[in-house]
């Protein structure tokens, strides 16, 4: 297949601009770069769930116009349905005609199992098999291991390996470098909607492409040395339904990073601080007061917020502007006016102009991308997206911040943008919360590091002692 010229621009904004590559048979082919650099866009062409605005995709050497097949799964239906959603069989034959891709992509549920009662990874195992199921040449995948576990991903590495052997070519777009290095054939880098090169995966090596993609050197990691503030929030023997007895300290200009595996109990500490879950016992002081946030909106006016670690399903209304979204939840900050109509009846509306002024320099600070206030914040890429809901934490000044996976889904070059962003934030005195399920990330960020297993604290590292071994053996151990 070949890939040339392809251009698309979104509201104003240019998102490709004449990227090209090539993908031979049986090749897997990695696209790289930072968020908002245009690979999800090129992929989409490709699917052709997006229309070129010009460009042009061969296969075999002649020009196609790719039809779009609906890849979204549908909960309410069994896993067999959504595997044959696109097919022609009938309906006494689903679950024999799913079995045998079911068990290609190592998922050991039964065919009639409902969608909607799986988990997230195990979803991504239904859709790959649906792919598997259409018999298709070209195989796009878009970070596939997001949501899986470890076994699940070395399933799905020799799935693709098994692909590659049939003479199935698969675009693989990732963030991650042990992957790409690990399964791929060549990169493609873009970088700003244009191609900046490919390389071949033997003949390359991390840092050249984070060169290309970013344009730049990454600063190097910095010797930290243990922050000596005031205590702004301790936590004392806080339980709730998935806690026990969890005592920590976080102190102003501090990043407490939190680490554990998954169901660990790392966001339900999140959760109870913002007052989403509820308290059976143990004390929270902020700034020496005793406080007991019920809700979220109660939290917040105590001065903590909370970046949720899904962004797409618990933070942005997708549809909604990128304005709108950051304003979410912010009512005390909101800009409003009073009007009234002949009826003496009051009536209120946004003063859009002073909503501006509130924002403006939020989103500088922030360094937003974004072709207006009034964007839909579903158009911007991932990491801008992350921005918008780093703004909204912000605008009500608070001193505590709970930032949950805040990095994931986004390139090397917007992670680097996330953690000056934290820098600055200690800088200002804020106290910070870090989950991370990356450890380098970890060590790289925190000032200490509290390690979690099964709803406990198991230990509390610094950072000049902190080490992905001592991490992994206080979470697992």
């Amino acid at each position: 297949m070949r890939v040339e010229g392809i251009y698309k621009h979104f509201d104003g904004v240019q998102a490709l601009r004449g990227a090209s590559f090539h993908l031979a048979e049986g090749e897997v082919h990695a696209l790289m770069g930072e968020n908002g650099a245009g690979k999800s866009t090129l992929a989409k062409i490709i699917a052709g769930s997006v229309r070129a605005d010009k460009g042009l995709i061969s296969l075999d050497g002649k020009k196609v116009e790719m039809i779009y097949q609906e890849l979204d799964l549908f909960p309410h239906l069994s896993i067999a349905e959504n595997v044959a959603i696109s097919g022609r069989v009938k309906f006494r034959e689903l679950n024999r005609f799913a079995q045998p891709f079911l068990d290609r992509v190592g998922l050991a549920h039964s065919p009639r199992t409902m969608l909607g009662s799986l988990r997230a990874g195990e979803k991504q195992l239904v859709a790959i098999a649906r792919a598997l199921a259409s018999n298709a040449r070209v195989l796009i995948m878009d970070e596939p291991t997001s949501s899986l576990f470890d076994d699940a991903v070395e399933r799905l590495f020799r799935l693709i390996a098994g692909l590659k052997r049939q003479g199935v070519a698969i675009v693989y777009v990732s963030h991650r470098m042990d992957e790409i290095f690990r399964i791929c054939d060549r990169v493609t880098v873009l970088r700003d909607g244009a191609t900046v090169g490919t390389r071949a995966i033997a003949e390359t090596a991390p840092g050249e492409l984070i060169r290309m993609m970013v344009g730049r050197d990454l600063e190097a990691l910095s010797k930290r040395e243990p922050v000596s503030g005031p205590v702004l929030l301790s936590v004392k023997n806080l339980s709730t339904k998935k806690l026990q007895n969890i005592s920590f300290e976080l102190r102003r200009g501090e990043v407490l990073g939190i680490a554990g595996l998954v169901g660990a109990g790392r966001s339900e500490i999140g959760a109870a601080l913002f007052g989403l879950d509820q308290r059976v016992s143990g004390t929270i002081f902020l700034n020496g007061r005793e406080i007991h946030p019920r809700s979220p909106a109660g939290a917040m006016a105590l001065g903590i917020a909370l970046l949720p670690e899904d962004r797409k399903k618990e933070g942005l209304m997708m549809r909604m502007s990128v304005a709108e979204n950051a304003m979410l939840g912010g009512a005390n900050t909101a800009p409003c006016g009073r009007g009234s109509q002949s009826d003496h009846r009051e009536r209120w509306f946004i003063d859009r102009a002073a909503e501006s002024r509130v924002l403006e320099p939020v989103f500088r600070n922030l360094a937003l991308k974004t072709a207006s206030h009034g964007a839909r914040v579903g158009t911007l890429s991932g990491g801008n997206q992350q921005k918008v809901l780093l703004a909204r934490c912000l605008l009500g000044n608070p001193d505590v911040l709970f930032l949950d996976d805040p990095t994931r889904g986004i390139d090397v070059g917007a992670k680097q943008e996330i953690y000056a962003i934290i820098e600055k934030l200690k800088l200002e005195g804020k106290g910070i919360l870090l989950v991370s399920s990356e450890l380098p990330e970890l060590l790289r960020c925190s000032d200490r590091i509290l390690v979690m297993r099964e709803g406990r604290a198991t230990a509390t590292l610094d950072a000049s002692e902190a080490t992905q071994e001592r991490i992994m053996k206080s979470a697992a151990l």
